[in-house]
């Protein structure tokens, strides 16, 4: 078990030991490293040389250094720049850094174990949007009610420290210290153990792939930190196959074991790792899978390559990854048609995706102009993460509009219990279990010239869509750099009290009840369930006491879907009153089929 596991010191940053504190940083090609401490008793500053070490590194200890100190390097007589490594930035991504001792933090999570990655619902969350206050300590304040809600995982998204006080975390510069803004590194300690004494695991969000445009200090010390023989999306990529790749590694994989050592997270989710280039015998995803394995957490990986190799054993050794073809089929099927391209969101192609773990198997894809994907059937459900909305597909438009606001409310009602019931991994976005009305905006904080071409980006993203041709319509695109984006994108807790969004709640709630209640829902072999897709979306679970039939109609056309022979007896229905419906079922358990004439989400039960 993790917790088994003994904290080591890590390749660099500044560590409390015995003799005070050390402090160790990778410099390869520099000749001279300086740290300049600032008590943290208001003593006087005082400067400690490092010593050069075969490897690279540079390392010395202050004897009378302690916790609360704040230091800086000084490379080559440049300078002095912040920590790569540091626990925590306190004035912000390029102030000093601070001498942070993590065992001083009392653990009450001592009797906590993980369940497995099959019994989890995973709920997406941004700390600084989640609630009012947006910090760490606020987001405790709502745990009961996301284990009344029957989330068994919070995914929270990247806290690796950035500039400003707002922003989505995907552009981390400080990826060991948990971002100012939402509180101090002992804060997030104190969420998650809340978080385990709910029984929900937590999950945090990496960024392994690129860092974010300001604040980046890595290349003051190393030039070796990138590969420009490879490029990625934001320049030359990270460099895990090239010379000196060894240390860029050990920092990567000791920034993994870090969180869930030191913060006893759960599990990582590691951000578009189809962009992290590595042309060596043995992957970085593989030593980052590996070393995260050891301490007994689990990994996911956003990956849109469709290759079962992520999640195969003798591949990278995932324990789940994204599945988002089943999103884009449900978005379009609802009316979105944003992946209208690749993507018809009919009852076959999503009853395809829940069969297999995704559509693209090899097919040809018009988005990517060519092949994508492999075979997938092989491997358990549990392995394939499924969502209907996250903070990409609201965030990513121009006005982050969330899904039930462009679906009727039956048809997302309907995609809703699909979700909740279906063979694979469940995952929320918050706000969506009720139906949000608040948008969830891209939003950022940059300095002057760097935000106005974030800004300026923003428009041109938009620019060839005909929807914005209008200039007016155009310029009404929220500006991420004004803070009203970000404030606007705080959910409104308030909604909990409006009749139809606690209807859409109990929804949620029923469903994920009996997702729970029966293992059935849950399944470990696929020859426990099996899937159709004529006239509607059906799922048929074996259980040892009960058969459950999960029935999904998205479409407003008329149509009609066979029964399985056997005497079903409804236990749910999407448009019952107390969900927001009107009460009209379209199953008549007299009928060998149910004739649908509108989007409704059915569970079916009978003997076995």
């Amino acid at each position: 078990m993790k917790r088994e596991v003994a904290r080591l010191l890590r390749p660099q940053g500044a560590d409390v030991v015995s003799s005070g504190v050390r402090y160790r940083i990778w410099a390869p090609e520099k000749q001279r490293i300086e740290v300049i401490v600032q008590p943290a008793d208001g003593g006087a500053e005082r400067t400690l040389s490092l010593e050069p070490e075969p490897d690279g590194y540079h390392c010395g200890s202050d004897p009378a250094g302690r916790a609360g100190d704040r230091y800086r390097y000084v490379v080559d007589g440049a300078g002095p720049f912040p920590d790569p490594a540091s626990r925590w930035q306190p004035d912000g991504v390029h102030g000093a850094s601070q001498v942070i001792d993590p065992d001083s933090y009392a653990w009450q999570d001592a009797a906590w174990k993980c369940p497995p990655l099959r019994d989890l619902v995973l709920y997406e969350l941004h700390i600084g949007t989640f609630t009012p206050q947006g910090t760490f300590r606020a987001a405790i304040e709502k745990l009961p009610f996301l284990r009344d809600l029957g989330v068994k995982a919070l995914q929270l998204m990247p806290l690796a420290d950035f500039p400003g006080e707002r922003g989505w975390g995907y552009d981390g510069v400080s990826l060991f210290a948990p971002a100012r803004c939402y509180g101090t590194p002992d804060d997030l300690r104190a969420l998650v153990d809340a978080a385990h004494a709910q029984g929900i695991a937590v999950v945090l969000d990496v960024v392994f792939n690129h860092f974010g445009p300001d604040g980046n200090y890595v290349g003051c010390y190393s030039r070796f930190y990138y590969n420009e023989a490879h490029q990625t999306p934001w320049g030359a990529a990270l460099n895990f196959d090239g010379p000196q790749k060894q240390e860029v590694r050990a920092f990567y994989i000791a920034n993994a074991v870090y969180w869930i050592d030191e913060f006893h997270f759960d599990g990582l989710r590691l951000d578009a790792t189809h962009t992290m280039v590595d042309d060596s015998p043995h992957h970085v995803l593989e030593l980052i899978t590996g070393a995260v394995h050891d301490r007994g957490a689990f990994v996911i990986a956003e990956d849109e390559r469709n290759l079962a190799r992520i999640i195969e054993p003798e591949g990278f050794d995932f324990d789940a990854v994204y599945a988002d073809d089943f999103c884009h089929s449900v978005q379009v099927a609802l009316g979105d048609q944003s992946y209208r391209k690749d993507f018809d969101g009919t009852p076959a192609e999503l009853a395809n995706e829940l069969r297999h773990g995704w559509h693209y198997r090899g097919q040809h894809s018009k988005l990517l102009d060519g092949p994508r994907g492999t075979a997938c059937a092989h491997l358990p459900p549990s392995k394939f993460l499924l969502c209907i909305s996250n903070h990409d597909q609201a965030g990513n438009r121009a006005f982050g509009e969330r899904l039930h606001q462009l679906a009727t409310p039956e048809a997302y009602r309907a995609a809703s219990g699909l979700l909740l019931l279906s063979p694979g991994t469940p995952m929320l976005f918050m706000g969506q279990e009720w139906g949000a009305s608040t948008p969830f905006l891209f939003f950022a904080d940059h300095h002057d010239e760097l935000g106005k071409l974030v800004s300026e980006g923003r428009h041109r993203e938009f620019a060839h869509f005909p929807e914005f041709a209008d200039s007016g319509v155009a310029h009404s695109i929220p500006d991420p750099q004004n803070a009203a984006t970000f404030t606007r994108s705080k959910l409104d807790w308030d909604e909990l009290n409006d009749p139809s969004h606690a209807a859409l709640l109990l929804l949620h709630r029923e469903c994920l009840r009996l997702r729970a209640a029966d293992a059935a829902f849950r399944p470990l072999r696929r020859v426990d369930w099996e899937v159709g897709g004529q006239g509607a979306v059906t799922i048929r679970f074996k259980g040892l006491r009960f058969q459950w039939l999960v029935v999904a109609n998205l479409s407003r056309s008329p149509v009609t879907t066979m029964l399985p022979d056997a005497p079903w007896r409804a236990v749910l229905s999407s448009n019952e009153t107390r969900f927001g419906g009107d009460g009209v079922s379209c199953f008549d358990p007299k009928a060998g089929n149910i004739a649908f004439t509108r989007p409704e989400f059915l569970v079916l039960q009978s003997p076995p």
